[in-house]
């Protein structure tokens, strides 16, 4: 049993995302923290100044919005900046997590080539990785 879980969810979620909350449920100690987590992409210098102003600070509030909820208050809703796999692995390593439940979906040929998110998650986290099909 696990005391610090973190749930990766993405913006676009899909159906796995509650199966892998109820999964992160099932491992977690009975008072274990559970941590829902969307990251934000950033986006770059040159794309930013063309954006109509205020575009990306109201992406991310309807992002901490739909995230509070999805979870309610079975978990601590986080939402942070940066390239989604290399800062879930960060933040995980910086907020002592040990283990992360990863909801995924089947691997397709692009995913072969580039990788997936919870793919780069499972290579490099410093804690135990579930992952949730």
């Amino acid at each position: 049993m696990y005391k610090n879980i973190l749930i990766p969810i993405a913006g676009d979620h899909g159906g796995t995302t509650r199966e892998a909350m109820a999964a992160a449920r099932f491992l977690a100690d009975p008072d274990a923290k559970l941590t829902a987590l969307t990251v934000v992409e950033t986006v770059p210098g040159h794309v930013a100044a063309e954006l109509p102003a205020g575009l990306i600070e109201r992406a991310r509030e309807a992002a901490e919005a739909h995230l509070r909820e999805l979870v309610g208050d079975t978990m601590v809703p986080v939402v942070v900046t940066g390239h989604a796999a290399r800062t879930i692995n960060e933040y995980a390593a910086e907020h002592g997590i040990d283990c992360i439940v990863v909801a995924s979906h089947r691997p397709g040929l692009a995913d072969y080539f580039l990788g997936s998110t919870a793919a780069h998650v499972v290579r490099h986290a410093p804690c135990a990785v579930h992952v949730v099909r």
